[in-house]
């Protein structure tokens, strides 16, 4: 039985394992994105990551450690140079994984892509568009406090003329008189009910 064995062997060795996953971690940030197995994208997001957080302190320790999984030196060079200054103020989640609808021809695999979050530049301009639009301003402002502050500035440009106008007279209007309703008893018609009505 498997209980408590979390990690996803991959159908490989343990050496297999490793130079493959260290293979895809140099591959993910060289180009920053690739496309793979949604089982091997899993594998390699518990892989890289740890990496990345080590490139945010440059030191010597931390760069012989990463090379030592990634055994290649332009992959350190762009660890090291490039995205450590861009996931500097990420607290972690460098990664992100979007499934494909689209599986292998072969065996029928769930396919996706792996990339790493700060390096999508269609998202990030999506996001950054989104988030101008929010602030900007709309025409009205609520804090005047609506239909009272356009009746307030209304007042307060006549009297910036020096004129004081007084405000227009409100014609009030009374409500039509009540029509007089007219009772009709069943199988009568409506004049038979005006006659009953004006001989009593």
């Amino acid at each position: 039985m498997r209980h408590g064995k979390k990690i996803n062997h991959l159908g490989r060795t343990t050496a297999h394992r490793h130079a493959m996953l260290s293979n895809m971690a140099s591959s993910l940030i060289l180009h920053k994105r690739i496309t793979t197995t949604v089982a091997k994208a899993k594998a390699l997001r518990k892989y890289v990551e740890p990496m990345l957080t080590k490139s945010k302190e440059d030191t010597t320790h931390s760069r012989r450690m990463v090379f030592a999984a990634l055994q290649d030196k332009e992959s350190i060079k762009e660890l090291f140079g490039n995205i450590s200054s861009k996931i500097a103020n990420r607290p972690g989640g460098y990664t992100r994984i979007l499934k494909l609808s689209d599986t292998r021809l072969g065996d029928n695999a769930e396919m996706c892509i792996i990339e790493l979050v700060d390096f999508n530049e269609t998202l990030l301009e999506a996001k950054s568009a989104a988030a101008e639009k929010a602030t900007a301003t709309t025409r009205r402002s609520r804090s005047r406090g609506g239909k009272k502050a356009t009746g307030d500035a209304a007042t307060s440009a006549t009297e910036v003329k020096g004129e004081t106008v007084a405000p227009a007279a409100v014609v009030e209007t009374s409500a039509p008189a009540d029509t007089a309703t007219e009772t009709v008893k069943d199988g009568e018609s409506r004049e038979e009910a005006k006659t009953d009505e004006a001989g009593a």
